[in-house]
């Protein structure tokens, strides 16, 4: 007994010495960010794709609302203006992320005066319109995240990682779980419950306004990496820098080949989930789970679930490095496709449901833990929120664009739930192949 004790002491050791990189209180606000950053989810996401189901709508158009998500596939499009305009207010990042919730706030307001039947078209602008706001905010989240860990911190960056996953879920899973209650347990309709959303939205700016800006200077660390050409007339060095410096370096510090193949591994890794999360809330209904059902399992329980699993995530990261957590994550990302398959051939289960949940949430929060850190590092602060916004709209790309047909593809099925959920779990191996391929390059970037 007394040598398995030995063996364990280290390890215990090790946890200890991990669990203590949490203890800043930056990792308070990012955590709030996170928060911010996956409400926005619920509001064009599960609440208006059970508001359109409610309304009689067919998968595939439901399906298709889902090409309102593309807006985060192309906000590195307008990123480099993050980066560089400074609000009046704020600071850079949280004056950003201020500004972009008020909107949200205002675009909810919007919402809950329409009606899915005679107001479709609006229905879908708005929705569109708190996806552009959403987004941008995004950018400014995700740069001030970066912009708070050190650069060659890769401990803090996998704790910051794991507390803005957990963050992102609290916001989507917990808070998101809210809608559905009211929808069944109160007279509360679907546009009604855009005034609570938008109402909890102007509680997080709050939170915006309590947030250290972190101490970054661009402009510095820009001149390192660009001279200024004194013939060159000042508008143009500002497009250059601006527009074309910040994608420009990324290639350059990597070499276009191996550029090229973090980006294609960023874009293959979440397909699977991406076809699987844009048809859950339809397939829960159509199965025959309530909304009820759909609230606490699918939302609260996976909530908490995705909250231990992201700061342990985060922990096997510290420890055993990013690769590691990507591929764990990836195995276990087939494998809970196959379990929705399962549910699929048993009915409305709740206890399986809960089970499902359970996996589900461990391989999203690893996976997004792990891919979120491994981004960050790849970034250079002085372009920061460009570069992560070109990475991970690459990362999105599959739930937004290509995942827009995931309705299609299950009525080609004629409703065949089960071999659609075998074909997302299929979906995976591409990437964990490609994620091997890359490892030692992987590697290196974790240990520079």
């Amino acid at each position: 007994m007394a040598q398995y004790a030995f063996v364990f002491l280290p390890k215990a050791a090790v946890l200890l010495n991990a669990l203590k990189t949490f203890n800043d209180k930056r990792y308070l606000s990012i955590f709030l960010f996170g928060i911010s950053s996956g409400f926005p989810w619920i509001m064009i996401g599960s609440v208006l794709s059970a508001w359109l189901k409610d309304e009689g709508l067919s998968r595939s158009a439901i399906g298709l609302f889902g090409i309102i998500f593309a807006t985060y596939s192309f906000n590195f499009l307008w990123s480099p203006l993050v980066d560089k305009i400074k609000p009046p207010l704020l600071g850079q990042r949280r004056g950003w992320i201020f500004a972009m919730q008020g909107c949200v706030v205002l675009l909810c307001l919007v919402m809950s005066q329409l009606t899915a039947d005679q107001d479709l078209f609006y229905v879908a602008l708005i929705g569109l319109l708190i996806a552009i706001a959403s987004a941008t905010q995004d950018i400014a989240i995700d740069g001030f995240r970066i912009d708070c860990i050190a650069q060659d911190d890769k401990d803090g960056m996998s704790a910051a990682s794991s507390v803005a996953t957990a963050g992102w879920w609290t916001g989507y899973g917990g808070l998101g779980a809210i809608p559905f209650f009211l929808a069944d347990m109160t007279s509360w309709t679907w546009p009604n419950i855009y005034l609570l959303l938008g109402a909890l939205m102007a509680l997080l700016m709050c939170a915006t306004c309590l947030a250290n800006e972190p101490q970054i200077d661009r402009e510095a660390l820009l001149e390192k990496i660009t001279a200024k050409d004194t013939k060159q007339p000042p508008v143009f060095h500002w497009i250059q820098t601006t527009l074309v410096t910040p994608f420009a370096e990324f290639f350059n510090r990597n070499g276009v080949k191996l550029a090229a193949s973090f980006l294609l591994f960023i874009f293959l890794f979440k397909i699977g989930e991406a076809f699987l999360g844009r048809m859950s809330i339809v397939f829960y209904k159509e199965i025959g789970f309530s909304n009820s059902d759909i609230a606490t399992y699918s939302k609260l329980l996976n909530w908490w679930v995705t909250i231990v699993f992201s700061l342990l995530g985060g922990l096997v990261n510290i420890h055993y490095g990013i690769y590691r957590g990507l591929m764990i994550a990836g195995v276990a990302m087939a494998a809970s496709n196959l379990l929705f398959a399962l549910i699929a051939q048993t009915g409305p289960s709740t206890s399986l449901l809960a089970i499902t949940v359970i996996v589900d949430g461990f391989t999203g929060a690893w996976s997004t833990v792990a891919m979120v850190a491994f981004i960050s590092l790849l970034c250079n602060r002085a372009f920061s929120a460009t570069q992560y916004a070109l990475m991970a709209s690459l990362s999105v790309a599959g739930r937004t664009l290509v995942a827009s047909s995931s309705g299609f593809v299950v009525d080609s099925l004629e409703g065949n739930w089960s071999l659609f959920f075998i074909l997302t779990a299929v979906m995976v191996i591409p990437s964990l192949c490609f994620l091997y391929s890359i490892r030692h390059h992987i590697k290196r970037v974790e240990s520079p």
